[in-house]
């Protein structure tokens, strides 16, 4: 019998006009795009207002990511729907003020930093798996692993759990940022002029208003505890007391605020999807499920070391990014002309890189809507990998967390797995939609039941 394939939205018809591609766009972005992309090495999009290209191609994603990055710096236009939550942070700056950056957050997630988080993380995935044995049965898993995720975010990075007063509030809040903000604001890709006000969907400000006040005030309340020698040694602590080598500045409140919030948004955002969407595949494929639960018993061992046994574990949440990834869209802007593909390219157009079209590409990947975590052991799997994977972007811009988010994403699906078993609500399949991140349209449904 055929294993059911793991849910796709469909795809738009190929030839619609511009006002109803600007619908479907407001609606899901995934959905809004055409089958054609699944197999395009690059693809041009013409509107009155602006040109972009899609690039699948390997060696173009290749030139615009690690070869010249500066020539395809990250595009302003994906600021306008973000920079209310993230101000000026290293997710939005380029040139200059994101290498200042990079200089000094770097640092903290270098090396044996990761070993030091590890407890934090830990006791995260625990409280996790308590929260879930009062809640056994029926479970919306994304509202459990946004928990989970916020909950490692502020213990590794503030040293305080999500029960936290002012934890407690940024997570909540965030929530609803989340469900009322796209990652793409379609109304960022007309040239405005910068004196019009940009237009938000109702909750957005004044969620992110709130978001950034009570990061300013556990920042303030870390800065007091730093000039006091009390702050405990954790990321906001490292990062807020590393001086940039180049110039021995550090971060100043609001600048910390900025890069408070975008890690909060890449390390909790992003987690929380990416779990959801290995824990629902989990149930969609019990056979994978029962091996992460039997490699899980080498969890026993509360040593970092543990971590390094979680072999299939790792093979499955490395298949969840690339069948869900969390980020699904990356736009760049082309610093000056360029021809690709015999194709001229203007200065000033949009670069779209989608790995949720490059980790599908029919022209790349066997199998490519399956859900194989074996593949990363074949030889299609490790080139795919080198030339067509980018969960985490790659080159200069790569995601300063990609190696915490490969711990902690085993680790959690790992510890819940060792307790719990789950199945799918047949009833409620899930439908992805890009949000912020990679989400379920109606939320992920699971029965959970003790093992």
């Amino acid at each position: 019998m055929t294993q059911a394939l793991p849910p796709k939205p469909p795809a738009r018809p190929d030839r619609v006009s511009l006002w109803r591609y600007v619908k479907l766009f407001r609606q899901d972005i995934l959905s809004a795009q055409p089958a054609r992309l699944y197999r395009a090495w690059m693809a041009e999009f013409r509107t009155p207002f602006f040109r972009s290209f899609l690039v699948n191609q390997p060696e173009l994603v290749k030139v615009l990511l690690k070869e010249r990055p500066e020539d395809f710096p990250k595009s302003d236009r994906i600021a306008e729907g973000l920079k209310p939550l993230l101000g000026n942070s290293v997710f939005l700056t380029n040139g200059e003020a994101w290498k200042r950056q990079r200089r000094i957050i770097d640092p903290a997630f270098e090396g044996g930093r990761l070993k030091d988080t590890y407890p934090a993380m830990r006791a995260a995935a625990e409280a996790a798996v308590e929260r879930l044995k009062a809640r056994q049965g029926l479970v919306e898993i994304e509202e459990e692993t946004s928990h989970a995720a916020a909950d490692v975010i502020f213990r590794t990075l503030f040293s305080i759990p999500i029960e936290h007063q002012v934890a407690g509030q940024v997570f909540s809040r965030f929530r609803d940022y989340q469900r009322s903000q796209p990652l793409l604001n379609l109304a960022a890709f007309v040239p405005l002029p910068r004196w019009m006000p940009r237009f938000f969907r109702r909750g957005t400000r004044r969620n992110a208003e709130v978001i950034r006040t009570l990061i300013a005030q556990l920042t303030r309340e870390r800065m007091d505890a730093i000039k006091a020698g009390t702050a405990p040694d954790d990321l906001a602590t490292k990062i807020m007391t590393t001086r940039d080598p180049e110039t021995g500045s550090t971060f100043d409140t609001a600048e910390m605020v900025d890069q408070v919030a975008i890690f909060f948004l890449a390390g909790h955002e992003t987690s929380a999807s990416a779990l959801a969407w290995a824990l629902y595949l989990m149930a969609l494929y019990p056979d994978w499920q029962e091996k992460v639960a039997a490699e899980a018993e080498a969890l026993t061992d509360e040593s970092f070391a543990s971590v390094s046994k979680l072999r299939v574990s790792r093979d499955v949440f490395r298949e969840t990014l690339r069948l869900y990834p969390p980020v699904p869209m990356m736009v760049r802007e082309a610093a000056c002309p360029e021809q690709f593909r015999d194709r001229g390219v203007p200065k000033g157009a949009q670069m779209v890189l989608s790995p949720w079209h490059l980790h599908r590409h029919e022209r790349l990947w066997e199998n490519p809507d399956g859900f194989a975590p074996s593949r990363w052991q074949t030889e299609n799997g490790k080139q795919c990998q080198r030339d067509a994977y980018i969960p985490f972007s790659a080159g200069a811009r790569v995601c300063t967390g990609a190696g915490f988010a490969m711990v902690e994403g085993p680790l959690i699906l790992s510890m819940i797995l060792r307790a719990f078993r789950v199945v799918p609500v047949a009833a409620q399949a899930p439908v992805p939609v890009a949000h912020l991140t990679v989400r379920s349209k109606n939320g992920i449904w699971l029965q959970l039941a003790r093992r």
